[in-house]
Formats: C-alpha cells, structure tokens, sequence
C-alpha cells in the first residue's frame, strides 16, 4: 500500500503485483505500430517494476485494475500504444529513468486516481495528450525537472482533488492554466512549493 499525503488532500493508494500474462503478438500493420491491437481488456492489476514488464501490457486496449509503474530502469513505454483506458489507479513513482510519457498517447481515462510522483528525469507529460478525464484524484508531486502540464491538455473532468506541490521548476502559472481548462472537478485543491511565477495575463482559476 501506499499513501500520497497532501496538505489539503490524502490519497491512499493500493498497490500490488500480479502474475505475468505473457503475451507477444507484435508486427501488424496498423495505424499504432508494430503492436497490434487485439488483446482487448488485461483483467488484472498490473505492477512494472522493469523494463520488461512492459512488453505484458503490448497490445491490450484497457486494463481492469490499478497499473503501477515504479521502475529505476525504464526508458520505453512505447509497448503501451494500444492502453485507451485504466479502470483502477494509474502510478507514476519513483521511475528515475523515464523522461516523458509517450507510449501512453492513446489513454483517454483513467477510473481511478492519477498520481505521478517522485519521477527524477521526467520533463513533461505530452505522453498524456489524450486524456479526458480522471475520475478519482489527480497528484503531481516531487517531480523535479517538470517544466510544463501542457501535456493535459484534454483533460477536462476531475472527480476528486488536485495536487499540485514540490515540482521545483513547474510554474504555477501551469497549474492554473490546468485549471481553466477543467469543465469538471476538482473538489479540492492543493498547490504548493513550486516555482512562483508571474502570469500575464492571469488565469481565472489560479489557487
């Protein structure tokens, strides 16, 4: 188990692994690549703790559960193309070595909350472009070369609460640019200890 603690807002998160269900059809010829997608649903949670835990997921359109990702060594998340939905929590922790999200472009919602934390290399979340919505709460923390939440984009529902802290060299001026663009949520929100700017011109949601 893990716990996302927030000023304003706590986030308790079930983790877990699962057992391998290991699958390689790769090598078709469709609009996503090399993968081929024709798994449908991964009826489980799902823990990467390597890289080559990825290659499991290749060619499921959704996932059930919660998928983890907490992995010193991954570089790749490519193999993730096909993944259009998450019905659990999906976790970004601790992952030192991914620099950016882009096996993921195809996810539009996640059922559970998204939290992306501790993630030393990760720059942006472009990998995320089409996100629509995340039903429970939404944690980016700890994430020290962040720059930008230009990756959301799309994201217009929050069901839960924003947290948005100690991502050192993320403006605060993206958070409320996040927020303006929210049709949906969030119940609560907490922002805190990232890097002050001014906005020109300010946002009409800035915490």
């Amino acid at each position: 188990m893990r716990y996302l603690l927030l000023p304003m807002l706590a986030t308790v998160l079930v983790c877990g692994g699962c057992d391998d269900d290991d699958s390689d059809d790769t090598g078709g010829d469709t609009d996503t690549g090399p993968v081929e997608c024709n798994l449908g649903e991964y009826s489980d949670y799902f823990d990467i703790e390597d890289q080559s835990d990825v290659a499991t997921l290749a060619g499921y359109t959704s996932l059930s559960g919660t998928l983890e990702i907490e992995c010193e060594t991954c570089t790749d998340l490519s193999e993730l193309i096909c993944l259009t939905a998450v019905g659990g929590d999906l976790e970004f922790w601790d992952s030192d070595a991914l620099t950016n999200m882009d096996g993921l472009s195809a996810l539009t919602s996640v059922d559970g909350n998204l939290v992306i934390s501790g993630n030393a290399a990760l720059t942006n979340l472009d990998g995320l472009s089409a996100l629509t919505s995340v039903d429970g709460d939404l944690g980016i923390g700890s994430n020290e070369a962040l720059t930008s939440l230009d990756g959301l984009s799309v994201l217009t529902s929050v069901g839960g609460g924003l947290g948005i802290f100690s991502n050192h060299v993320l403006p605060d001026c993206e958070v409320c640019d996040l927020l303006d663009q929210l049709v949906s949520g969030p119940n609560e929100i907490d922002v805190d200890d990232n890097l002050d700017d001014s906005c020109t011109p300010v946002p009409a949601n800035c915490p």
